[in-house]
Parts: structure tokens; sequence; C-alpha cells
């Protein structure tokens, strides 16, 4: 599975972005898929996290509330929408695919990820 994340830049505090992975590769429906950011001189961390199906989908506390997680299987692509944004929010975003299927915030266990995408909230 080969991932690619897009759709990131540089918004005002306040406001929202819709970040897309796209994944190549036929397994893909069977992945948990999640994403993560990692800030300058910080390490990465988890955001949030989704099933297989979709069904499920896990929130890191600090982003509870105003950013959603989803996935479209026909179209092998996630989202993460982000709204409200925080100038701590600004990192560069990841998408990740564990081929287990099983959720973990842990980036140690993701099997493949995305190239990153900027994020830059102004204050």
């Amino acid at each position: 599975v080969q991932l690619q994340a897009s759709g990131g830049g540089l918004v005002q505090a306040g406001g929202s972005l819709r970040l897309s992975c796209a994944a190549s590769g036929r397994t893909f429906s069977s992945y948990y898929m999640g994403w993560f950011r990692q800030a300058r001189g910080k390490e990465r961390e988890f955001v949030a996290g989704i099933s297989a199906t979709g069904g499920s989908t896990y929130d890191a506390d600090s982003v509870k509330g105003r950013f959603t997680i989803s996935r479209d299987n026909a179209k092998n692509m996630v989202y993460l929408q982000m709204n409200s944004l925080k100038p701590e929010d600004t990192a560069v975003y990841y998408c990740a695919g564990r081929f287990s299927g099983v959720y973990s915030t842990r980036a140690s266990l993701y099997d493949y990820w995305g190239q990153g995408t900027q994020v830059t909230v102004s204050s």
C-alpha cells in the first residue's frame, strides 16, 4: 500500500482544513488507518484513527470535538476534517496504515506511511 497525503496549508486560528490521504492497493479496506502529526522538535503523536470498515473511530484528547476522521473504501481515501484550528495544531500531518487492522496509537506499529503534509495555523 502506498499512501499520499494532501490538503495542508496555512490557515488562521479558528479556521478549517480537510486533509486527504489517497491509498493504492486492493487491500486498503482491511487496514486500520490513522493520522499522526509531528511538530518541530517534538515526537510524532497520534491524532485520530479509524477501523477498517469505518464503524469505529478514536480521537486524541487534544483534538476531540474539533477533528473528525473518515474513510471511503470505495475510493481508497481517508480524510481528516479539522475545525476550530489552533496554533498548537501546527505540524506536519501524516496518514498511516496498519496491516493487522487493529487499533493502535503507537506510530511504531503502523506499516505504511504517507509523505506528510504541512499544516500551519497562525494566531
